[in-house]
């Protein structure tokens, strides 16, 4: 058992917690049961290390037996290590480190995809990993970040995404510009999401959203730029029927992911 928090095993794994560091390794840091369940079962070949206090794990036996069916080996470790590792104060006795898997754009437009969201300059780790989770919801071919968007991996992210991360091809760090332009030449229209935009239901009547769509959402503050309005196809906002000032970016993006999966379906 690994009792020591200051160890430099230890300490290597709380390291990933910082951009830095993941840049450097290639790796990230996994926290909780539900995310390493989720790691477990559809891409245990990322993970390079397990580790769980013997209680975490007794209570988690069907983390076990995925780990065992998956050849990996737990390593067990106290409660003072555990939360030395984590980024989060309560990591519920589990911590695992992965191995980064981002995807390129062209490999996600080769799979034809019908539905996608792209981040641009989202800042906010909560939000970013919200959207990929609101897209692995609403069945969304992938998620791609651009510009100075928050990294993938960053812990909040990554536990944002309660596991969605592991389900959805995800890409970050190319220019909006050329995505845009890779994206409509594969046939996808692209619909800015912005205040300053049309209503959405007009959108919905025309029957515009059946087709292969992307998303595109802008920073929390600022949002979309003019340049960013003359990239889109069209540009849509959210009503807001009540009386709040605006609507979170998280959730405006899960209303127009939903939009696009419901007249894709119907």
């Amino acid at each position: 058992m690994i009792d020591n928090p200051r160890s430099p095993r230890v300490r290597a794994v709380a390291k990933l917690a910082k951009r830095e560091a993941r840049s450097e390794t290639g790796l990230f840091l996994l926290e909780g049961p539900q995310a390493v369940s989720e790691a477990l079962q559809f891409r245990p070949e990322l993970l390079v290390d397990l580790f769980a206090t013997p209680t975490a794990w007794e209570k988690r036996s069907d983390l076990a037996a995925a780990a065992s069916a998956a050849g990996i080996d737990v390593e067990f470790v106290t409660e003072s290590v555990v939360e030395a590792m984590a980024d989060t104060v309560t990591p519920q006795g589990v911590v695992a480190v992965c191995r980064q898997f981002l995807r390129s754009v062209d490999d996600i437009l080769a799979e034809s995809p019908r539905l996608i969201a792209i981040l641009e300059e989202v800042r906010d780790p909560g939000n970013a990993g919200t959207i990929i989770r609101a897209a692995d919801s609403a069945g969304a071919d992938a998620v791609i970040l651009t510009g100075r968007s928050v990294d993938v991996y960053n812990p909040k992210v990554v536990r944002s995404t309660t596991g969605s991360l592991f389900h959805l091809p995800v890409a970050a760090g190319a220019e909006l510009g050329s995505v845009v332009d890779r994206v409509k030449a594969a046939g996808i229209q692209v619909i800015a999401a912005d205040i300053k935009g049309g209503d959405l239901l007009v959108a919905r009547n025309s029957g515009a959203l059946a087709g292969p769509t992307a998303w595109l959402f802008g920073n929390e503050a600022r949002g979309l730029t003019d340049e960013h309005y003359a990239l889109a196809d069209w540009v849509i906002s959210v009503p807001i029927y009540g009386h709040a000032e605006s609507m979170n970016l998280a959730t405006a993006a899960s209303v127009c992911l939903y939009e696009s999966a419901f007249a894709q379906r119907s």
